[in-house]
C-alpha cells in the first residue's frame, strides 16, 4: 500500500514533469523523484525535450549510486523500447532500484510493458498512484495518442456578461495585463496557436510568445477559408515563430507564401475541423490553444474538439458586442455542453476560470 511519503514523492514527480511543457512534443511530459532505501529523495528530473534523456535518465544521474535499494516515482510508465533513446525499464533495472511506483499506464504500443520488464527482473512496480493528477498534467499528450488528434484548449477573454467586444468593435484591453502575461504562459505550453479569419481580419494578431524566455515558439495556425483574411505584410508571417495558414482546397491562395499553406476541406461552414486537426496531428502537433473567435470556437464545440476551456473574466459590462460563442449547434438547454470547474484563480483584477466538458459529453 502506497504511503503519504510515497504521495508526496509522486507529487513531486508530477510538478516536475510541467516543466516540460512545450518542449517535449510529440512525447509526453514526464516526471521523476528516487528516493534512497531509507525515503530521502536522492534524485529528480524531468523530461526536457524530445530526444533528450528520459525523466528516469536525469533522475538516476542525479542520485548516482544512491538510487540502490531505493525507489523510483515516475509519471508514466517507464518505457520498454530504444527510440532516440534506450529503454527507462532497464535503467532502472541497471541502478539497482528496489521498487517503482508509476501513475499512468503507457498507452503506447511501442514503449508499453516497462512493468512486466521491471516485475521480472524482480522490481515490485506499481501503477495508480496519484493517477489522476498525472492524467491531468499530461492529458495534451494522452489525448493525442489515445483519439488521435491534438488536445484542444479554447481560450476567450470577457466581461461578466459575456462580451468579447463593444458595440463598436473595440476590445483592448478587456482584462487587465496580468490576464494578457498569463495568456503568453498558456501560448508557451502549447505547440500550435489558432485563430480563424475574423480575428486575423480585425485584429491582425502576432500570436508569438512574449516575455517568456527560453519559450518554444508554437505554430501559428489561421483559419482562413477563402484566403481573403491573411494579408502580404500581416504580422502572423513574420519570422518570430513558424505559421500555418489553413485555406479550402478550392481557394484563391496565390498571394500568400505557398509553402505556409494547408489546403482542407470544406464542412458546411468553414474547414472541417477533424481534417484541420488530422493535419495538425501528423505534423507533430500535441496541444492546440484556440484563441478565437465566437465563429471558429463554436465549430470546435459543434464538433465535440473542445477539451478544456480557460475564460478570463474581467469585472466589467458592456451590455451589447459579440459574445464568446457562436453557431455552436445548441439549441435547447439540454444539448448544452456541460463542464466542470477545474480551478477559478485571480489575475489582478480578473478571474481566470478553467473547466472541462463532463466525461459523459466528450
Amino acid at each position: 500500500m502506497a504511503t503519504a511519503a510515497d504521495a508526496d514523492a509522486m507529487r513531486r514527480a508530477i510538478e516536475l514533469a510541467a516543466r516540460g511543457l512545450g518542449s517535449t512534443s510529440p512525447n509526453p511530459v514526464v516526471g521523476c523523484v528516487i528516493t534512497d532505501a531509507s525515503g530521502a529523495i536522492v534524485g529528480e528530473g524531468y523530461h526536457q525535450r524530445a530526444g533528450g534523456p528520459h525523466a528516469e535518465v536525469h533522475a538516476l544521474r542525479d542520485a548516482g549510486e544512491r538510487a540502490r535499494g531505493g525507489t523510483a516515482y515516475v509519471t508514466l510508465e517507464p518505457c520498454n523500447h530504444t527510440g532516440r533513446t534506450g529503454p527507462c525499464a532497464q535503467a532502472l533495472r541497471a541502478a539497482g532500484v528496489a521498487r517503482v511506483h508509476y501513475a499512468v499506464a503507457d498507452p503506447t504500443p511501442q514503449a508499453t510493458g516497462g512493468a512486466d520488464t521491471l516485475r521480472a527482473a524482480g522490481i515490485e512496480a506499481e501503477q495508480g498512484l496519484l493517477s489522476a493528477e498525472a492524467e491531468a498534467g499530461n492529458a495534451a499528450w494522452l489525448t493525442s495518442v489515445r483519439l488521435g488528434r491534438p488536445y484542444v484548449t479554447w481560450k476567450y477573454a470577457a466581461t461578466l456578461d459575456g462580451r468579447i467586444a463593444a458595440a463598436d468593435g473595440t476590445s483592448r484591453w478587456i482584462t487587465s495585463a496580468e490576464a494578457r502575461a498569463d495568456v503568453h504562459r498558456l501560448r508557451a505550453e502549447c505547440d500550435a496557436v489558432l485563430v480563424g479569419s475574423g480575428t486575423a481580419r480585425t485584429d491582425d494578431p502576432h500570436l508569438a510568445v512574449r516575455g517568456a524566455a527560453g519559450a518554444t515558439q508554437p505554430l501559428r495556425v489561421v483559419v482562413d477559408t477563402n484566403a481573403t483574411a491573411v494579408k502580404p505584410g500581416a504580422r502572423v508571417l513574420d519570422d518570430a515563430a513558424p505559421t500555418l495558414i489553413a485555406v479550402a482546397r478550392d481557394a484563391d491562395a496565390a498571394h500568400l507564401p505557398q509553402g505556409a499553406l494547408v489546403r482542407l476541406p470544406r464542412a458546411a461552414a468553414g474547414l472541417d475541423i477533424p481534417a484541420l486537426l488530422g493535419d495538425l496531428h501528423g505534423r507533430g502537433v500535441r496541444s492546440v490553444l484556440l484563441e478565437g473567435g465566437p465563429t471558429l470556437a463554436g465549430a470546435f464545440v459543434a464538433a465535440g474538439a473542445v477539451d478544456r476551456v480557460i475564460g478570463y473574466l474581467a469585472p466589467a459590462l458592456l451590455g451589447a458586442g459579440p459574445t464568446a460563442l457562436a453557431g455552436a449547434g445548441i439549441t435547447t438547454i439540454t444539448e448544452a455542453l456541460r463542464l466542470t470547474v477545474t480551478e477559478a484563480v485571480r489575475l489582478g483584477p480578473d478571474l481566470r476560470v478553467t473547466a472541462t466538458p463532463l466525461a459523459k459529453e466528450r
